[in-house]
């Protein structure tokens, strides 16, 4: 079978992440920290919309952009959070999750040989959908001591003339790092100045424990270069909804549902008159989550301070990424004897690229009583590896 599968296909690793996964559910009494699904129940007036849609009969295809209704409400939450006007009849496209989103947007843009600038550690998916479009990912290695921020030192050397966008992961999945106002308004300047476009994947944007987080869309002369995509997944515990966004030029937005309409028709229906809710009236759940994840995010911080393992502050999303090099074992060795011998599941950093060496990823989207547990065996196991 061999000579009729895709080279580019097979060439692609699988995903790093659900190996551990894998595992960890068939071993009893493990624990796994490895998934970043919130452990929230999707709150109930958002899962009632979606039962009384359903009862309703709204089982048909919407409009392949999405529910009116619902483009509405993304433009309204776009303009309330960042101040982006976005028209909902041309510039917003509905998809089957962010990774969708990212997926049509790279593929309406790019040209055999483009070259896609991708900072990492970032979410498993970009270099793949980059090279399925038949791209050239080009990796910017970040580093621990810019508290993995990408730099304009190190955009400007990954820039050549092949360059056709810039996939910028913030908050970023895995380290949890954020870009402020400042660094991003530097990062705005060379995107301009070299006339490329960046995709902006802000589906943890609602997830920030330091200020408010913000869209390099809404810096001037930004909106127009910007693919923004988001979802429903992290913020409002709707990961199972299989529900995102893209918002961007309405040129774009028209490519990107052109293939959105081949491959797929629509996102689910139902889905989309629940996050008509969500966005409606979900503002307190959300910050009712986001209260629950900083007080993880700070006992994990403390933890790590106890027992002397070196983390950088993370400040988005629900993930801390700390440092495990002392112990002169790969991230794969040292997460493979962690689930053996204390049966917890963890990503090795390099799931999420090659400089990921030397860090595991820890997920806090699961109950402090599991983390808790988790961190005692952590501890336990690190002291043991220290002799």
């Amino acid at each position: 079978m061999r000579k009729f599968l895709s080279d580019n296909v097979v060439n692609i690793k699988p995903s790093g992440i659900r190996k551990f996964f894998d595992i960890v559910s068939e071993m009893k009494d493990a624990i796994s920290l490895g998934v970043g699904e919130p452990d929230f129940d999707t709150p109930w007036h958002i899962r009632d919309e979606g039962i009384y849609a359903f009862e309703r009969g709204k089982t048909f295809y919407t409009s392949n952009a999405g529910l009116k209704d619902l483009r509405i409400e993304i433009a309204n939450y776009m303009k309330r959070s960042q101040g982006l006007n976005y028209n909902p009849d041309n510039e917003i496209i509905v998809t089957v999750g962010g990774s969708e989103a990212i997926d049509i947007g790279l593929r309406a843009i790019i040209n055999p040989g483009d070259e896609v600038i991708i900072p990492q550690p970032s979410y498993v998916s970009y270099e793949p959908c980059a090279v399925l479009a038949g791209a050239k990912p080009v990796i910017i290695n970040l580093k621990a001591e810019n508290d993995f921020r990408l730099t304009p030192e190190e955009l400007l050397e990954a820039i050549t003339d092949k360059t056709k966008i810039l996939i910028l992961p913030y908050p970023n999945n895995p380290t949890g790092a954020i870009m402020e106002q400042d660094d991003l308004e530097k990062i705005a300047k060379i995107i301009i100045e070299k006339d490329i476009l960046v995709m902006s994947d802000e589906i943890y944007a609602e997830l920030t424990y330091k200020g408010k987080h913000v869209s390099i869309a809404s810096i001037e002369g930004m909106q127009e270069r910007t693919i923004l995509i988001n979802g429903f997944s992290k913020s409002y515990a709707m990961t199972g909804w299989r529900l995102g966004y893209a918002c961007a030029p309405k040129e774009l937005i028209q490519q990107m549902t052109k293939i959105h309409q081949f491959a797929i028709m629509c996102a689910p229906t139902i889905s989309q008159y629940a996050a008509v809710e969500a966005l409606k009236n979900g503002d307190d759940d959300v910050k009712e989550m986001r209260e629950a994840y900083n007080q993880r995010r700070r006992f994990l911080m403390n933890a790590f301070e106890k027992m002397g393992l070196e983390c950088f502050e993370p400040f988005g999303a629900f993930y801390v990424f700390p440092c495990i090099k002392e112990f002169g074992m790969t991230s794969e060795e040292f997460a493979t004897r962690f689930l053996q011998e204390e049966k917890v599941a963890l990503v090795p950093g390099t799931a999420f690229g090659e400089c990921g060496e030397g860090f595991l990823r820890i997920s806090y989207a699961y109950s402090l009583e599991n983390l808790k547990i988790a961190i005692g065996r952590l501890e336990k196991f690190v002291s043991k590896l220290r002799g």
